[in-house]
């Protein structure tokens, strides 16, 4: 059993650009999100879900969003 999940997010990480993010797979709100790619710390996860459903993106991005996220 695996600690931590992938999510692929529409905001990229600050360092590298990656959408592809690590969370712990309790999912507290305050559990701390890293990109999956450089381990930068991005932001919460209460953001990261709150993001998810609100952040304005193109059709495409929520394809893939949608695509990688249910995946997990």
């Amino acid at each position: 059993m695996s600690l931590s999940q992938d999510l692929r997010l529409p905001k990229p990480c600050p360092n590298c650009g990656s959408h592809n993010m690590r969370v712990p797979s309790v999912k507290n709100p305050d559990d701390r999100v890293h990109c999956a790619s450089c381990q930068t710390f991005v932001c919460l996860y209460a953001e990261a879900a709150s993001m998810l459903e609100t952040a304005p993106r193109s059709e495409a991005e929520e394809l893939l969003e949608e695509a990688k996220n249910k995946r997990q």
